[in-house]
């Protein structure tokens, strides 16, 4: 037979009288103001040693030594707070936590039965409701008259007081004025006052779609971060009816969170900045200061951060010149290709704003200093083995020499998936040209507008001067928009948040800045939308369409006193309009017989037909006659096939280099997104850690 356990009643008695004291002593000592500072300050601050707990509370004087030791041993006694005798420092216990959090809910409740409203504010304090300070909000902020903002500010504290809601916060308030607002028709004055950032559901997907950032929580913050300043581009700094063509897609805006901070592709001779130093002024005060490098070493490091330091003050591509003529002062070492190799991983460390990192592609004048260029390459094919998606590449210039001299070993770098491009002259790596008429050690390139031409082709009724004339009414704004743009990181460079351009170049000089407008789709319009055929004259109407664009943009050139040009280039934005058009019109027969997903950007040359291409065949020709007519680039891809060797690969840029002056050779190589492996071809899944993601 088991024994009750119930407990006499004379000890549960005992029990709950010892219970009911307990709770009393407890309730004393949050009686004071003094002992709930000081389980705030350890619950925020904590660990800490006594003499740190005494300041921080206040207690600084000799004379009130005897105070403090007094409370701190009465929060000690009831286990409010605990004392680490090894490290002699002082914690909050989670009995303590448990009434710090109940003293503040008695504090809020209290406020609320008082019959007083309170707000909880952004800056993570309780404040009484004061109507004043909306007014004072929609004045300053909004820029109301002040008669309109009383006559706001009441309607919406008349609205507060009737939903009695348990208690306000400052983003509620907010939306409230903001829908009052709009009920009486003040749309403008809304933007101007909207709360801008992000749903939470759409935090809690960011938290859980991981698979999309591989950057860490820089990848996360960035991203954040983006999106809040796309949103104040597109609400409050863009004309609307630029901020319109770009949602509804009739143009495209690549990275719009930092599209009005920094620019997309920065052309600079690293010369001046090793040999001179860079100049910080007072920014990134962690980062070691870099002086005037005279030793291979100090050279080789300076390379480095500065690499990585300029990727923070381009969205699109940084292009180097000048390294080889500068490695060229040191005799050559042995382990010269060591050095370089180890700069080139190092460099490739910096942070990025976006999926894809800021490229940074060194550029190599072929004719000269052949020995450096020849371990610059090697050193180049040793970092794209060990990089599973190199950000960093190269430009080959072989205006002045020969390409046969380094085809071979290009050829092994393009087919382990290295970056490369071929042209002559200063061009980056998306063929996009140094648009700056100034001669100086650096200048910028601000891209990253894409007008959609098959957009424009569908809505001009298979006109052709239409849809040139709707093109032409189209750039108009989209280049009133980019000298906005050049305004805002142009001030805000002086100021300091691109220290490098600021110390290192008279942003302030026109000159040095061009502009460079992306035509997508230029094929698809003409051919499969207008309904011409891929003939002769159906080819000069494509010309005729950027004649079109360029004569609009030199029009502006000289009317904004900088250059405008007008390329054709790869970007993001050509899968968006493809999906959007798709929506639009349905996946009708002209979208159909599109390749891919996509718009085509630039040109494209088959790597399996340029071996019996001449200079007067048609797809030469067409990327030749473009050439001429774009001022801002083209780009001529050559994508060869996954079973494609060095030595097909070798033989076809040979030929290609012949036939147009800028093209970029490159080759599908599968990486394993597990692992990053990517030593050898593989299908299904990784030979080293068999998982079958693949990218």
């Amino acid at each position: 037979m088991e024994q009750s356990e119930e407990i006499p009643e004379a000890k549960r008695g005992g029990i709950i009288q010892s219970t009911s004291k307990r709770v009393r002593m407890i309730f004393s000592v949050m009686a004071s103001p003094n002992r709930i500072d000081i389980l705030r300050i350890l619950n925020s601050k904590g660990p800490l040693t006594y003499s740190e707990l005494k300041s921080l509370a206040g207690f600084k004087s000799k004379k009130e030594s005897g105070k403090f030791a007094y409370h701190l041993r009465k929060l000690l006694r009831q286990s409010l707070v605990a004392l680490n005798k090894s490290e002699r420092r002082y914690t909050i216990t989670n009995l303590g936590k448990l009434v710090l959090s109940l003293a503040r809910q008695i504090e809020e409740r209290s406020i609320i039965e008082s019959g007083k409203m309170y707000v909880r504010t952004s800056h993570e304090s309780i404040e009484e409701f004061n109507s004043h300070k909306i007014i004072q909000s929609l004045v300053r902020e909004g820029s109301l008259p002040l008669e309109l903002a009383q006559k706001i500010t009441e309607e919406v504290e008349n609205r507060i007081y009737k939903y009695q809601t348990t208690y306000l916060t400052g983003s509620l308030i907010r939306e409230m004025v903001n829908s009052v607002l709009i009920e009486h028709g003040h749309e403008e004055y809304r933007n101007k006052l909207a709360r801008l950032g992000l749903p939470v559901n759409d935090v809690v997907e960011l938290l859980s779609n991981l698979d999309d950032v591989d950057n860490g929580a820089e990848g996360l913050l960035f991203g954040t971060g983006q999106r809040v300043f796309a949103e104040h581009l597109l609400t409050n700094t863009l004309p609307k009816d630029v901020a319109d063509s770009h949602l509804s897609g009739d143009l495209h805006i690549t990275n719009p969170g930092i599209w009005s901070m920094v620019p997309d592709t920065i052309f600079v001779d690293i010369r001046d900045l090793v040999e001179n130093g860079v100049d910080l002024g007072g920014k990134y005060l962690d980062v070691s200061r870099i002086p005037a490098s005279k030793q291979l070493d100090e050279v080789a490091s300076s390379i480095s951060i500065i690499m990585s330091l300029l990727s923070r003050e381009a969205s699109r591509e940084i292009v180097l010149d000048g390294l080889a003529p500068l490695l060229s002062k040191f005799k050559m070492l042995p382990d010269l290709e060591q050095r370089l190799t180890n700069m080139f991983a190092t460099a490739s460390t910096a942070p990025k704003y976006n999926k894809d990192s800021t490229a940074v592609s060194v550029r190599l004048q072929l004719g000269s200093d052949t020995k450096i260029i020849h371990a610059i390459i090697t050193a180049y094919k040793n970092y794209t083995r060990m990089t599973p998606v190199p950000k960093i590449g190269l430009i080959i210039d072989h205006e002045k020499g020969k390409i046969t001299d380094v085809s071979g070993a290009i050829s092994e770098i393009i087919s382990i998936g290295g970056r490369v491009t071929f042209a002559r002259g200063q061009i980056s790596s998306s063929g996009v040209t140094n648009g700056s008429v100034k001669s100086g050690s650096l200048s910028i390139s601000l891209e990253s507008v894409s007008i959609n031409l098959p957009r424009l082709a569908f809505e001009s009724n298979k006109d052709e001067t239409y849809f040139r004339a709707r093109l032409a009414l189209l750039m108009k704004p989209t280049l009133a928009s980019m000298a906005i743009r050049k305004k805002d990181i142009s001030d805000l460079t002086t100021r300091g948040l691109n220290p490098i351009l600021a110390k290192s170049t008279q942003y302030m000089q026109r000159s040095s800045v061009s502009l460079a407008i992306n035509l997508v789709g230029l094929g698809e319009s003409v051919f499969n939308i207008l309904g011409f055929k891929d003939d002769k004259d159906g080819r000069n109407i494509l010309y005729k369409v950027v004649e079109t664009a360029v004569d609009v943009a030199t029009k502006k050139s000289k009317e904004l006193g900088y250059p405008v040009n007008i390329c054709m280039t790869d970007t993001e934005g050509s899968e968006r309009f493809a999906r959007l058009d798709g929506e639009k019109y349905g996946k009708n027969s002209t979208l159909n017989s599109m390749e891919g997903d996509s718009y085509s950007e630039g040109t494209v040359l088959d790597p399996a037909e340029v071996a019996s291409y001449t200079a007067k065949s048609e797809p030469v020709a067409e990327c030749t006659r473009l050439s001429k007519l774009l001022t801002g680039g083209l780009l001529v891809k050559l994508a060869f096939g996954v079973d494609s060797t060095p030595a097909h690969i070798k033989k076809t840029i040979e030929k290609t280099a012949l036939l147009t002056p800028v093209f970029r050779p490159s080759k599908t190589v599968a990486i394993c997104g597990e692992c990053g492996f990517k030593d050898e071809p593989f299908e299904e899944k990784c030979p080293k850690c068999k998982s079958p993601y693949i990218v």
